[in-house]
């Protein structure tokens, strides 16, 4: 692959000379209009607007600057991201705080990312004001890309050419950590994004088929949002069909009505998208439309449930969505974006595997009733990965738990400034590595994973492992567990008693209302059912149960849980608990 073709912009270039008038980005406003008001830019359009930025950026900034897009989820957002390519710069793509309220981990990127400029829109302008405050130094130049005359002949074309290895700093959204800035360069995202390919369209050779078309939501801050949403269909030349975040979780329906409508049908999201989807879409809302055109449904950025995928399934049967389409996966912003995804043409397999033996680090099947449910993120092909003893760093065998590592073109080039850490993530070195795989340098995930009968499965992350009665727990497989109970998003952390680790689970609960008797009777039912699938599927003693209401519990920016902060905020006594008398289970 020549490096002309991992460059972004000359990408974008040969769309616009090939397909000019090829519908490249949708997006759907609804809050102009409720049903839905739906602006679209062909390639040429797009590199039109594209160059005009590159030309503004030019006057104000030096090929290898930060540029950071702080805008709303729009076309202006994409126009801005790849104008700052264009003119040879490191784009730096973050959210609009909400409602202009202070945003610790934007400012955190921004001062850690010094952007020479700021690409945000009218409407938003006022919301960053407290963002830039503070910042030090040579305050950015303020865009707002809409008040450009985005549609005349750009003054100075910027040459077509890299200026910089790095394309964009990827801010990870620091569960437990300030932000870091991922350094992505161009041959990373679009290695990455034809690896994805590869794996996806492996019954076309690769090949996107005629008439795809992505639909989407994901904000384009994410790593899953920008490099998948919007890169991805700039890699594979189809046009795309975007919405905000706001406009799915008002109406989570929308999103399988776009589907439905496309010729051939993908789009991705986290597990908590689709459980959206399955509660909040009607028969009504499908009323006439069939999801038998879908190719893929992306399940990625959080732990994928078995019960989901199911939920899934059967809630959309009747409107002919096919289960070989669900495509569990995994990756991370450190490996670019993905890593592994099921195999097409099947339905993702899941496995049951002896929930003591796995804590203990070996996966063994269990019975058909028993154990933890995993769900398989397939086989990995396209990029590079192995199961390793982090202690040891040697290979593990198959069945045996290990640090996913992954080495190859996707992985990116460490960490903004920041030596120390890049050299403890990005540096691992494999001790007596197989035939044909490679000693380093090895990207050490931080995940736990583990090789059973082919199939990649996810156990955890290794700094979230719980020590209860000496004991190790995953918190992923705990909070499945008491999900299926409780319904909304729920934390496992463990906190130090006189004695030992005690377990203590926060889970969102939606209080249906009634009197204070019907109520109290309610979580009561809740806690004892809690109560005996902790002790049944996992061996354990709950320490305590904090029942709170729905968006109690911090997540992080993909919709990870801030298990960290759960720890704090528990031990200061700040959840508000929806039965405040009912603490001891």
């Amino acid at each position: 692959m020549s490096v002309t073709e991992t460059h972004i912009p000359t990408l974008l270039a040969n769309l616009e000379r090939d397909q000019p008038d090829q519908p490249a980005y949708t997006f759907i406003d609804f809050d102009v209009d409720p049903a839905g008001y739906r602006e679209t830019v062909t390639w040429s359009q797009l590199r039109n607007r594209v160059r005009v930025v590159a030309a503004e950026l030019a006057t104000c900034a030096s090929p290898g600057d930060r540029v950071a897009i702080l805008a709303p989820q729009s076309l202006e957002y994409i126009v801005g991201f790849y104008g700052a390519l264009e003119a040879g710069m490191i784009a730096v793509p973050l959210p609009v705080p909400m409602f202009g309220v202070h945003d610790e981990r934007v400012s955190a990127a921004l001062r850690d990312s010094s952007p020479a400029a700021i690409l945000t829109t009218s409407a938003a302008v006022g919301d960053i004001a407290n963002s830039i405050k503070g910042l030090g130094g040579k305050p950015p130049v303020v865009i707002e890309i809409d008040a450009l005359d985005l549609d005349s002949e750009p003054v100075a074309a910027p040459g077509a050419t890299a200026h910089t290895k790095v394309a964009f700093l990827q801010y990870t959204s620091g569960s437990t950590r300030t932000p870091a800035g991922v350094m992505v360069t161009h041959a990373n995202a679009v290695s990455n994004m034809r690896q994805m390919a590869d794996d996806t369209f492996a019954l076309t050779g690769g090949n996107a088929p005629e008439g795809l078309n992505l639909v989407s939501w994901m904000p384009f801050y994410h790593d899953l949002g920008l490099l998948g949403t919007v890169i991805y269909p700039m890699v594979l030349g189809v046009p795309t069909v975007h919405m905000s975040p706001m406009a799915f979780l008002a109406k989570p329906s929308r999103w399988m009505q776009e589907l439905a409508k496309a010729p051939v049908g993908f789009t991705g999201g986290p597990n908590f998208a689709y459980e959206l989807a399955v509660r909040r879409t009607s028969d009504e809302d499908m009323a006439g439309l069939d999801l038998g055109n879908v190719h893929t449904y992306c399940f990625g950025a959080e732990r994928i449930h078995a019960a989901t995928l199911r939920r899934f399934v059967d809630r959309f049967a009747k409107f002919n969505l096919n289960p070989a389409a669900l495509r569990p996966g995994y990756g991370l912003a450190e490996a670019s974006v993905y890593l592994t995804s099921n195999t097409p043409g099947t339905p993702p397999p899941t496995a049951r595997f002896d929930y003591a033996k796995l804590a203990a680090g070996t996966a063994e099947p269990s019975g058909a009733e028993g154990g933890v449910e995993l769900v398989s993120c397939g086989v990995p092909r396209a990029c590079t990965l192995r199961i390793v003893d982090p202690e040891t760093q040697t290979e593990n065998p198959e069945g045996k738990v290990g640090e996913i590592w992954t080495h190859g073109p996707n992985v990116a080039a460490g960490y903004w400034h920041n030596q120390q850490a890049t050299e403890a993530t990005f540096g691992g070195k494999l001790v007596d590595p197989t035939p044909g795989t490679p000693q380093g340098p090895w990207l050490m995930t931080g995940d736990l994973g583990v090789i059973a009968g082919g199939e990649l499965y996810i156990v955890g992350r290794i700094k979230d492992l719980l020590i209860v009665d000496g004991r190790n727990h995953y918190p992923d497989d705990i909070e499945a567990t008491v999900q299926e109970i409780t319904g909304g998003r729920v934390a496992a952390i463990s906190i130090p008693n006189s004695q030992a680790e005690q377990l203590v689970t926060i889970a969102e609960f939606k209080n249906k209302g009634g009197s204070d008797e019907e109520i109290l009777d309610r979580l009561t039912e809740v806690r004892r059912k809690v109560t005996a699938a902790l002790s049944k599927a996992h061996g354990l003693m709950s320490g305590d149960l904090v029942l709170v209401s729905p968006g109690a519990i911090p997540i992080t920016t993909s919709g990870k849980i801030r298990r960290s902060s759960c720890v704090e905020i528990y031990q200061r006594d700040g959840f508000d608990r929806l039965d405040a008398t009912a603490r001891s289970v």
